[in-house]
């Protein structure tokens, strides 16, 4: 354990709530907002409709669900060998010992029920449709890291980040404002999931050598170095290629604005580029958390001028 590790256990056992909020992995809870906010924006910029009960909700059930895919994550990742001390990233409270595998994990499911809870009202409003898209998420979100088959371990847990924090969250808040979902709402989603999914990519391509060590076959891990630089690159540019796709129904605003953040982009692919995977990856993660909040917001603010 180095010192930074040490001493982050000794402030983090002060607290009696710190080592929960650490383990939700608050930074990253962008992914969550992002969607929302994008699908609840293009609703109001193109219908004129807008429910702030319906959105509220619609964030905190998102949360809850992140939270609790992180959570079962953690506490499998640990059991696993995967959070050992080898590991690159930031430091895991079972890694540290502050909180048991068992205790993390049955708070994850309680985040799940929770999801639930709060999505009550989003039932009521949208009907089946989301029901079904609530159990599937939470189902996956276990699935992400639990199961006889986890799609983290078998390289699939980039695809649902793409499909949960871009497609559902995204046209699901579209649908709940308006009661329809058109193919803009899934172009919107697809801008949305990729730059979440940067996030996921960063982690992957950091952690390559010790998930390699425990079986964990992410994509990086089953193509390489080289193949995971692409896979980030690719990532963050396609959704301002994909900007201009607005143009087709004569929305130059989110067709352009978006580009303000685009040496955010530069910045990170560079920095991926230039810098073998370390420790120093984690500065790059938090590039793409800004990067995916700053082009979500910019998209949104097109959507409503």
């Amino acid at each position: 354990m180095t010192l930074n590790q040490v001493e982050l256990q000794v402030k983090t056992a002060r607290s009696k709530w710190a080592p929960w909020i650490l383990t939700a992995r608050p930074k990253t809870l962008v992914a969550s907002f992002v969607p929302v906010l994008v699908g609840t924006l293009l609703a109001k910029g193109t219908t004129g409709t807008f429910n702030g009960w319906i959105a509220l909700c619609m964030f905190i059930c998102s949360v809850f669900i992140q939270t609790g895919t992180n959570l079962v994550n953690d506490a499998i990742d640990f059991k696993k060998g995967a959070d050992g001390h080898l590991r690159l990233g930031p430091v895991r409270v079972t890694q540290l010992g502050l909180l048991s595998p068992q205790q993390v994990f049955w708070a994850g499911m309680m985040s799940f029920f929770l999801a639930f809870l709060v999505g009550i009202p989003l039932i009521i409003q949208g009907g089946g449709l989301i029901l079904i898209a609530l159990v599937i998420s939470a189902i996956c979100g276990y699935l992400y890291t639990g199961g006889p088959a986890p799609l983290a371990y078998s390289g699939l847990g980039d695809f649902f980040v793409v499909i949960f924090f871009g497609w559902v969250c995204t046209c699901a808040s579209y649908y709940l404002q308006t009661g329809t979902i058109d193919g803009w709402a899934f172009l919107a989603g697809t801008q949305v999931g990729l730059h979440s999914t940067v996030m996921i990519a960063v982690n992957n391509l950091r952690d390559i050598a010790g998930d390699a060590q425990v079986g964990k076959r992410t994509l990086a891990v089953r193509f390489g170095i080289f193949f995971g630089r692409c896979e980030i690159t690719c990532l963050v540019f396609l959704p301002f290629l994909l900007s201009m796709l607005w143009f087709i129904p004569g929305m130059m605003n989110p067709a352009i604005i978006p580009f303000m953040c685009f040496p955010q982009a530069l910045r990170l692919v560079n920095n991926v580029w230039h810098t073998e995977p370390s420790a120093a990856y984690n500065g790059f993660l938090a590039q793409g958390a800004f990067l995916h909040l700053l082009f979500g917001a910019l998209l949104g603010l097109g959507f409503m001028l």
